[in-house]
């Protein structure tokens, strides 16, 4: 990303799900750049000590948000706490995935996911947008899956939400265009994170939050959908050429593999 972003998308971004994978590396490589952040995460010791370091090293100002975005209030308290920033750039990174067979997962944490996959996701660009359409610019990054493409077993509701955001990004990209507001899909593949580790994944192969975030950044108001880094570009495009079954099958023999250890736990106990 470079310097002259910064005449549109800031002074100010504000990321959810700032403080760990993608969402910490977007963070980290804007605050490089030169732009003011609101950190969004349920974490605030660890918010508190990104803010610390952020600003000593880059100079920028910092303001710090510890939300749980699965409840509605987290809107509100976002509202209050940014409502006198020109806030230009919405990263969306928070979210989480389970993996198993459907019908024996918890049912809550399920619902859970829809909230902060989505419903949160679209309080924020409602909010963000039309604040944007007011300073006449700005920027949205929502983030999509290679998942989202197909149904895929074993990861048939995180896969489901990841499909609603690349329909909803690529519909608000059009929208929002006449406004000069870009719009990006991050279609990103395997990434090593701590996301593998809440839905219960073993990840062999697997890009770095850094790479991600450099792709997708540069991507921004360049394309509408990115497969930021060499991974997911591999798997989107060979899977694409793919009838929509197959492609299906396929995933679930990754999730299948990637998840085998689960079974070979239960069997132990």
């Amino acid at each position: 990303m470079k310097k002259n972003h910064l005449k549109k998308y800031g002074p100010w971004a504000i990321i959810t799900g700032a403080t760990d994978g993608i969402g910490k590396a977007i963070a980290e490589q804007l605050a490089k750049l030169g732009y003011n952040l609101v950190l969004v995460a349920r974490r605030e010791a660890v918010l508190q000590q990104l803010s610390s370091l952020w600003q000593e090293s880059h100079g920028v100002d910092i303001r710090i948000i510890a939300a749980d975005l699965s409840r509605e209030k987290a809107l509100s308290e976002i509202e209050r706490e940014t409502g006198d920033l020109d806030i230009g750039l919405l990263v969306a990174a928070a979210g989480y995935g389970t993996t198993g067979d459907f019908v024996d997962a918890n049912l809550s944490d399920e619902l859970n996911m829809i909230d902060v996959n989505c419903r949160s996701v679209v309080q924020q660009c409602q909010y963000f947008g039309r604040r944007f359409q007011q300073r006449g610019s700005g920027g949205m990054i929502l983030f999509s899956s290679v998942f989202a493409f197909q149904g895929v077993p074993r990861s048939a509701n995180y896969a489901a939400t990841k499909a609603f955001i690349q329909s909803f990004a690529e519909a608000l990209h059009d929208e929002l265009v006449p406004s000069n507001i870009d719009v990006l899909a991050a279609a990103y593949g395997p990434v090593k994170t701590g996301f593998a580790t809440r839905a219960d994944m073993v990840m062999k192969f697997a890009q770095s939050p850094t790479a991600v975030a450099t792709a997708t950044l540069n991507a921004l108001g360049n394309t509408t959908t990115s497969r930021p880094g060499a991974l997911s570009k591999l798997l989107g495009y060979s899977l694409g050429m793919l009838p929509r079954r197959l492609r299906t099958w396929i995933l679930s023999m990754v999730v299948a593999d990637m998840t085998r250890h689960q079974s070979h736990a239960q069997q132990t106990h």
